[in-house]
Order: structure tokens, then sequence, then C-alpha cells
């Protein structure tokens, strides 16, 4: 019998699973995500289905269907194990994915098997129900796979494990999961200035119900040091490194706590043993680089400057935000942590053209490119010594409305500077004037027409401040 192609598709569209969850590639890098999953199966054994299954996903999304399907089977192995009792229930997601997988490698038969499967569980486990009914761990998986995808993702994985803890509120693994994105969610809000929905609670709920669990440990931790309880923190992580010493996610949040700490060579050591452990993991390679960073620029604060060792420092610095950027060109704060390295250094060429490969590209979101404006601002202040260019860039960031913590760091830096050269008697009427550019970008009004007045007073034949401050003066 042939199957029609758009009867199937229709039904394909009707599974949940990983195909039917919208998990764009563009917001991810393939490799290093893949690199992720693999270590994580490898150290965590209770979540294989999962990782089985997005696994496979990620396979196809690099065009190796071939390995996406041995991977499902491996997924199917792993529930017969874990879940000997409830195959068919446990099983939707897995099942789901082998019918878009085979459907795309156009074995539509073998595609229309695995809808049926489907099909016929859901009717089994809903005929107890009234209508389809909705499996919290299915809202579960969508969650861990919308972390998984990254912050694009974030709000949607809070969502999912809000759904999960609808019918089960003491599942430890979805409190974990609804945790998880509420501490990435907040930390995202600090970088975007946007309003803060605190995770602490949530975190101390998944502590209880998961004691064992060192990465809830860990993220706890650094919300209580980002809350000024750094001794309370320190204690989770001491417990923790009793319980895990050899997990290396656990790991990571532990190196990133003793640098946030200032205790830089503790985190280094921490560093070095997990990247011993997974040696591709792109977040380790980031933090060791952020330590040496901190390294050399202490070590540029001291008397007498040892310069080998800076030299030796800035090497590793480099090799290891290069490891981050060659294995996930998404990371963009990455990148701008390459280019300060080789500015630091005295690279200067690297550093621009790493700056211009970031500053062309047009998927950035806006508080990526107010990071960067400000990063390329002081680049151009602080080792080109040109001041004018260092202004261009900082307005730049300003005139993205959106607030960020970079926009916060891009007005901060430019007021500093003109206040500055005003100050010190050498701003011309150009400075006064871009002074009030900057207060009207901040919605200062009436500071802005103090400026503009002054800046007329220099300079009366200027048309632009005429302008803007006859507009201002409208306006208000």
């Amino acid at each position: 019998s042939t199957i029609s192609k758009d009867s199937l598709k229709t039904a394909l569209l009707q599974l949940e699973c990983h195909f039917t969850w919208t998990l764009l590639k563009q917001h991810v890098s393939l490799e290093a995500l893949e690199e992720t999953i693999v270590d994580h199966i490898k150290f965590v054994k209770e979540s294989s289905v999962i990782d089985y299954n997005i696994l496979s996903y990620v396979c196809h999304l690099k065009n190796s269907n071939e390995e996406a399907l041995s991977n499902l089977k491996k997924a199917e192995e792993a529930i017969q194990k874990r879940h000997p009792s409830e195959i068919a229930r446990r099983s939707l997601v897995t099942w789901g994915n082998y019918a878009w997988i085979y459907y795309h490698m156009q074995r539509y038969e073998e595609a229309q098997t695995y809808v049926n499967k489907v099909e016929s569980s859901w009717k089994k486990l809903s005929s107890t129900a009234h209508g389809k009914i909705q499996l919290p761990e299915i809202y579960a998986e969508q969650g861990w796979a919308s972390l998984r995808f990254g912050n694009h993702y974030f709000e949607r994985a809070k969502n999912c494990f809000e759904n999960a803890l609808k019918s089960e509120p003491d599942n430890p693994d979805f409190n974990a999961g609804y945790a998880i994105a509420m501490y990435r969610l907040e930390n995202l809000a600090v970088r975007y200035c946007e309003e803060m929905r605190p995770c602490l609670e949530a975190l101390k709920r998944a502590a209880e119900l998961n004691p064992k669990n060192t990465t809830i440990m860990a993220l706890l931790a650094l919300e209580l040091q980002q809350l000024k309880r750094v001794n309370e923190g320190e204690r989770y992580i001491e417990e923790a490194l009793q319980i895990t010493p050899d997990f290396p996610v656990f790991l990571r949040y532990a190196a990133n706590f003793y640098r946030k700490k200032g205790e830089v060579d503790k985190a280094v050591g921490i560093l070095e043993k997990a990247l011993a452990l997974t040696p591709k993991s792109v977040f380790l390679h980031h933090q060791l680089g952020l330590c040496y960073r901190f390294k050399i620029l202490q070590l540029k604060r001291t008397r007498y400057t040892p310069q080998e060792e800076v030299e030796n420092l800035i090497q590793l610095a480099i090799f290891h935000f290069k490891t981050v950027t060659e294995k996930k060109p998404t990371f963009v704060s990455a990148h701008t942590d390459l280019a300060n390295t080789y500015a630091l250094g005295k690279r200067y060429e690297k550093a621009e053209e790493i700056f211009q490969e970031v500053l062309q590209r047009n998927n950035l979101s806006c508080g990526e490119k107010q990071e960067i404006y400000f990063n390329y601002g002081n680049f151009q202040h602080f080792h080109m010594n040109s001041e004018l260019k260092a202004i261009k860039y900082y307005i730049e960031g300003l005139k993205m409305e959106k607030d960020s913590y970079g926009r916060k760091k891009c007005r901060e830096a430019v007021e500093t500077l003109l206040k500055q050269k005003i100050r010190s008697g050498l701003g011309d009427a150009t400075d006064i004037g871009t002074l009030g550019l900057v207060h009207n970008l901040n919605g200062e009004k009436q500071k802005a027409i103090e400026c503009y007045k002054k800046a007329i007073a220099l300079d009366p034949n200027n048309e632009e401040y005429q302008n803007a401050l006859s507009e201002l003066q409208l306006s208000i």
C-alpha cells in the first residue's frame, strides 16, 4: 500500500517530540551541544533516556540520520531497563523521533508504523481519561530539551516544568528542572536589566527534594553568593565536593564560585581536574580563560610586573578563549574576551579583526550588540588611544534603547569620558553637544537642554545643536 505523504505529515505534526518542539539549530552550536550531551550520558546515568532522545535530534540536524537511529535504539534499551512496567508510556517521545527520522529518510512505511504505535498508545492511555491526556514527563522532557537549546528557550523551559509540576508537585526531577530554568532566567534578567523573578526559593525546594543532586547545590551556592551570603553558599560547595568529587558539571560551578570569590588558583585547580574528565567542554575552557585573564590584570597592577609570567598567562588565556570561539561560534562574549586578551598582549590587529567580525553579525540580540559596542569602545579608548572612536561606539550602544548591562556600561563610560574632558578644560563645543546627546538618549531632557545651550554659546552656527534644542523644547 502506498502511504499518502500528506496524511503522514499531518499525523507527524500531531506528535509530541523534539521535531515538533521547534528547537532551531541557528540558536546553538551543534558540535558543542553534541559534546555536552555525550559527556552528560557518561556521568549521569539516570537521565540517559532523555539524553539519547535529544542526541538523536542533534544527529539529525547534523545530517547523520543513521547515527540518530542508533541513539534511539539506545534510548529504547534504557527504557526497558528503567521502566519495564510502562514501556509504551515512556517511549512516546522516542517513537515520535523515530517516525520523523524515517520520514526524513523517505522510509514512509516505517514512519507510519511508528506513528501508529504512538497513536494506539495514546488511545490506551487516554481511555482512562477524558480526551487527550497530558503527561507530565513529556512536558518535563520538552523542558530539558529547551534548556539545552540556550537562552531563547529558557522561558519556555520554565513553563514546561510548571505544567509538569501541576500534576506532580513533589517530583524531584521536575522541581530540579524548574529551579534551573528559574536560575538561568534570573541571570538573563540581571544582564538585560529586566524584572527579577527570584529563584532562591525554587532552588532551596529542589535541593531538599534532591539531596544528592550537586548541580542544584552548586547553583544554590552561586545564588547565595550573588545575594552576598558567601559563607552560607560555600558550605553547600564544600558538602557537594564530598558527594561528587569527580562530576564535571558540578565542578565547573564550584570553580565559578571560587573565581567570583577571588580564589582564582583554587578555581584553576578544580577546572583542570574537570577538563581532564571532559576535555571538550566549552564551558570549562571559557572559565579557565577568565581565570587566567583575572590573574593577568592582577599582575599588571603590581609594582614590578613580572613580564614573562604575564606573557605566559596571556598565551594560556588566548588558547582557551580561542578553543571556545572555534567550538561555539554563537558564544559572543567569548569572542570579546578573546579580542580583549589579544589587546592585553598588544596584538591589536588580531583584536580588531575579531571585533569587526562580531560587529558585522546580523543575528545578535540587542544586549549582545551593546556589550560588543562597550568592549570595542574600551579597546579604542585604552589601547588605540582614540577617544573619538570610543565615544562613537559607546553612543552606538546607547542608541539601542533596550536596557541591558552593556547599555549601562556604555552610558557610564561615555559620561565619565566626556565629563573628564569638559572638567579639565579640554572640552570643546563638540564634547558638550555630545554630552547633550547622551543625556537625551537617557531621557534626561533638562540636562540635555543645558548642554545644548552651552554648546551653542561656544559654537553659535551649529545647526545640529540648534535643531536638537528646539526639538527638545517642543517635546517638554
